[in-house]
């Protein structure tokens, strides 16, 4: 196994800090089952998939990894694995606070303009871990409803945390009925 010391080695010969979102994308190469740590079996099939088979390669490949992130598809899919790879062992829920670290770093990428919003919301409101449903439904929501709101259905099939997150938007002020002047990107 190698495990959050061995990872830290590896990113410093790497020359990336271990909280770069370009580890959560060699992670999801490797298809690591755990947050800080690496099978023997998850790192040398990742390498070997990356075609990376010295430490040149793997800096030369980075790049790549980062690029990644720009796929529509493939941003869905690390944001997918990141929910399973991120949880504690044996949970079917990802903690908050991992879970609002995750959102951060991934959402950073993005560039969706409501995610320090969620975030607050999720402290001051909600307080539990997250389901994987409600992980899922974030992106969607993200990708697909404006930062202004002005194409959310409160009757769509929303999880209830995320009504109650636009009921929280509106009810701070954060957002008013017919406010543009919020854009977000759409992957």
């Amino acid at each position: 196994m190698i495990l959050a010391d061995g990872i830290t080695l590896l990113c410093s010969d790497l020359q990336v800090d271990p909280q770069d979102i370009v580890m959560v994308v060699v992670s999801w190469h490797m298809k690591a089952s755990t947050m800080c740590e690496y099978s023997k079996e998850e790192f040398f099939t990742g390498l070997k998939a990356l075609g990376i088979d010295s430490l040149e390669k793997f800096l030369e490949r980075i790049p790549f990894m980062r690029s990644e992130l720009k796929d529509e598809q493939k941003f869905r899919e690390i944001y997918n694995f990141a929910f399973g790879w991120a949880k504690e062992k044996g949970q079917k829920s990802l903690a908050l606070d991992t879970a609002i670290g995750m959102w951060q770093l991934l959402f950073a990428e993005m560039q969706w303009p409501l995610v320090d919003h969620w975030c607050q919301f999720l402290q001051a409101r909600h307080k539990k871990a997250i389901s994987e449903d409600t992980w899922s439904q974030l992106l969607e929501f993200a990708r697909t409803i404006d930062s202004a709101l002005s194409n959310y259905d409160a009757e769509g099939s929303w999880s209830y945390l995320i009504d109650e997150f636009v009921e929280y938007l509106n009810e701070n002020g954060i957002i008013q009925d017919g406010d543009s002047s919020h854009s977000t990107q759409k992957l």
